[in-house]
């Protein structure tokens, strides 16, 4: 997808980034960077990654860093034009991507989830990234965004679109 026409340089956006486990394509990771109003920027999807036994064997418990860190966050971030305020993921795995890049990645969870760490924005809660230097700038952003829209709704739309893209 390319950059809407009202996309300015100095826009802020928010980054989605995800992943999902298909038994017949394996994992596939998606990444949805959005306006303030959760319009669409950009969306890139990687190609499916299936995991061999003896992947499973040589990584053992440390498989899921390295395949969501590593293989579909990186490659995923690797890939946006836009540079996002905050980077925000459901799974916990795919924090494992933050070495990977210099942008604030924060996990969005239920509500009610209980965390301590979180703060709570809209319905959603968010556990925030560890200090950056781009310090608290995330948050303004995200504050924008979860006025007009549920910060768990554009892993919904990650998901629809990747399942889509397999249709065809």
């Amino acid at each position: 997808m390319q950059q809407a026409d009202d996309q300015r340089p100095d826009a802020q956006a928010l980054g989605f980034l995800t992943a999902v486990d298909t038994p017949a394509h394996g994992f596939l990771g998606g990444y949805l960077l959005v306006d303030l109003h959760g319009r669409p920027l950009e969306f890139h999807c990687t190609t499916p990654v299936k995991v061999s036994r003896a992947q499973q064997i040589l990584y053992g418990a440390t498989l899921p860093a390295h395949l969501h860190g590593r293989q579909l966050g990186a490659a995923l971030l690797a890939e946006g034009t836009v540079e996002p305020a905050v980077v925000l993921t459901d799974l916990e795995a795919m924090l494992h991507v933050r070495p990977h890049t210099p942008l604030p990645v924060a996990l969005v969870a239920a509500a009610d989830s209980g965390r301590p760490d979180a703060v709570a924005l809209g319905g959603a809660a968010v556990v925030p990234p560890p200090t950056t230097s781009s310090g608290d700038r995330w948050r303004a952003a995200l504050e924008s965004l979860a006025a007009a829209v549920d910060l768990r709704e554009p892993f919904e739309r990650i998901r629809a679109a990747i399942e889509e893209a397999q249709r065809h």
